[in-house]
């Protein structure tokens, strides 16, 4: 996502100082740097994108490090990226890349093809702790059965070539992912573990990193060797952390920060009446839900989590807490998604056959539980909190008492990976459009672990999965994504909530911010009028 300084009541001084937002000089000389601030819910976990899975990580790799395709600016269609071209051989099995010339890293050395087998061997030769991103969508590392990939070799300097054990449906759409990213073999000898937390001079992006004071600040510098002429634009961009949105906001309002991303819902009008400012509309591409730990008793009671499904009344939740600016969700995946499966009819709120489930269950008179609430806005929940005491609400007329639990963003996201929770509100940001990306990712068994934070497993949905991501014919493939849905939806792993339209604001200064629908924004092209 973007940050982005409006250089007008508050900038940084002419000396190219950098404080905090608001700190610096009035001047409006032309000759002023262009620093965009950016204001967001939370902090990035690390800067290492191959390590993580959050989103506001991704908002700030996405500017230092590049991937060898890259998706349309508002869409994820696959385009030239660090590769210019590339071919596909008849049986699926080979893809091979021409990579772009002149291209350096940020520390001097050359992007060429043993950079890129670098990188994939890395990766192919880690493990879920370090990499839990690269299993979600590859299907393991070396060794592993399910491991897609055969082989990474260089052809010679600018050719690589990508041999796989299987056709897989979306392996472009995959490797455009920002976890990705290629990183300088330099840094990654130099810098070792300390990569996610300082990854100087570490990708071929518009922009280095130069400082990070967490839980306050990521500052983002130009990279005037950029291999695309004429960019960046800004000089600077600082990620600046704001837990509340309405402090967001008014930071915004009050000339503080340049870009507000969780504008609340209810704030749209004040935004779009402010002639100062500029409202955006993220193309929505996403799914707000409440996870049941399948190994925890008693959600490994199908029909316990059935009846969590009847008892949540989610179009007061919408209502609530989403102003119009979402629909309800039945499936794990958002509409826009092709294969999805509308045919589905969504758990109604039904308390009373919440309770019949619940006695056959043998809760008759209910149970306790821990109820997880995320700690900061999301895309795909504004207000993780209210939420939650919605939902506690409408269990506790069921007659299960839910205690409300969070923790610190990082360690909420780890412990609920862990499968520490009983419930938890969580949600996800598509990384490319393709339903393998919700449905296999999030829910499959190869993905315990890493992204299936509910511990589900159903061997029927993993071959059906399997089967759909090697099927090259698309619409073969959508029949088998709409078949697994309908198993998903029986075995009740998840509480769907909602599919939202994530809303951001700028200042009128601001041009050519195009919010991205992955949520992972490239500014490269922005700027700012002084």
């Amino acid at each position: 996502m973007l940050l982005i300084l409006v250089l007008s009541s508050v900038l940084y001084g002419c000396g190219g100082s950098e404080g905090s937002s608001g700190e610096g000089s009035d001047s409006k000389d032309s000759g002023d740097p262009k620093v965009l601030i950016f204001g967001r819910g939370g902090d990035s976990v690390a800067l290492d994108p191959a390590t993580v899975t959050d989103g506001e990580s991704f908002k700030v790799t996405k500017n230092i490090f590049e991937t060898l395709v890259e998706f349309g600016e508002q869409d994820t269609e696959v385009n030239p990226g660090l590769a210019e071209e590339w071919k596909v051989s008849d049986d699926g099995l080979t893809y091979t890349f021409t990579l772009r010339e002149g291209v350096k890293f940020q520390d001097g050395t050359d992007f060429n093809a043993d950079a890129v087998v670098k990188n994939f061997e890395r990766w192919m030769n880690g493990n879920e702790e370090a990499f839990y991103y690269y299993k979600s969508m590859f299907g393991g590392f070396k060794g592993d059965e399910g491991h897609v990939i055969k082989e990474v070799k260089a052809v010679d300097e600018k050719t690589v070539e990508f041999v796989l054990k299987r056709p897989q449906a979306p392996f472009l759409k995959n490797i455009a992912m920002s976890p990705f990213a290629i990183v300088s073999p330099k840094a990654l000898d130099e810098l070792g573990d300390k990569l996610g937390e300082a990854p100087t001079d570490a990708g071929t992006g518009p922009f280095k990193f130069k400082e990070w004071k967490r839980n306050d600040k990521i500052v983002l510098v130009k990279n005037e060797d950029y291999w695309q002429k004429d960019y960046p634009k800004l000089d600077q961009v600082v990620f600046k952390s704001i837990p509340e949105n309405s402090a967001r906001l008014n930071a915004l309002v009050s000339g503080e920060i340049d870009l507000a991303d969780g504008v609340n819902p209810s704030d749209a009008s004040q935004v779009e009446s402010n002639d100062q400012l500029q409202l955006f509309e993220r193309p929505s591409m996403n799914v707000g839900y409440l996870g049941l730990t399948s190994t925890r008793k008693p959600f490994d009671d199908p029909k316990v989590r059935q009846a969590i499904n009847y008892a949540i009344n989610k179009q007061e939740i919408v209502d609530a807490f989403f102003e119009g600016r979402a629909e309800v969700a039945k499936n794990p995946m958002p509409p826009v998604i092709s294969g999805y499966n509308d045919e589905i009819e969504g758990y109604e709120y039904n308390p009373e056959k919440a309770k019949e489930l619940l006695a056959e269950a043998g809760h008759k008179d209910g149970f306790t539980m821990e109820l997880w609430a995320m700690p900061v806005p999301r895309p795909y929940m504004p207000d993780g909190q209210k939420v939650a005491e919605a939902i506690q609400a409408d269990l506790a007329e069921v007659g299960i008492k839910a205690k409300i639990v969070s923790y610190e963003w990082a360690t909420y996201l780890e412990k609920a990976r862990k499968g520490e929770a009983d419930a938890f509100l969580l949600g996800w940001t598509g990384d490319n459009g393709d339903a393998d990306n919700f449905l296999y990712v999030l829910l499959d068994k190869d993905n315990i672990g890493s992204n299936n934070y509910t511990y589900y497993s159903n061997d029927e949905l993993h071959e059906k999965l399997i089967a759909a991501q090697s099927e090259t014919d698309e619409a073969k493939r959508e029949e088998l994504y709409k078949e697994a849905q309908e198993i998903i939806h029986a075995d009740a792993p998840w509480v769907p909530l909602a599919h939202s339209t994530p809303l951001l604001a700028g200042s009128a200064a601001l041009k050519n911010f195009k919010p991205h629908p992955t949520g992972s924004d490239f500014l490269g092209e922005v700027d700012i009028e002084q």
